[in-house]
């Protein structure tokens, strides 16, 4: 009879989702968000820890990057608004006129 640790053990939900004990989760340096790998191996299940990929551009770049995305998004949204004193053309209450 083989001896399993309680620490180590987990069942499968009825959605076939499994809890990772938090000591190997430790150990493993699995944390929340992470993603596993799993393959089938001579008729068991293999669990691995999927690598994440590292950010392509240091955070100075990152930053820059987004101060210029939210520039261009407010000269958009300044395009898209009418100048003052211009008119559409019709009147809320065109609206409801019939």
């Amino acid at each position: 009879m083989q001896y399993y640790n309680c620490l180590t053990m987990s069942k499968v939900t009825t959605k076939y989702q499994v809890s990772i004990p938090k000591t190997l989760a430790g150990k493993l340096g699995i944390r929340v968000g992470d993603e596993i790998k799993w393959e089938e191996a001579a008729g068991t299940l293999r669990a691995r820890a999927a690598a994440m990929p590292k950010a392509g551009f240091p955070v100075s770049e990152r930053l820059r990057l987004f101060d210029s995305a939210t520039l261009r998004q407010a000269k958009r949204e300044r395009a898209q608004r009418l100048p003052r004193g211009k008119s559409r053309g019709w009147t809320r209450e065109d609206l409801y006129r019939r």
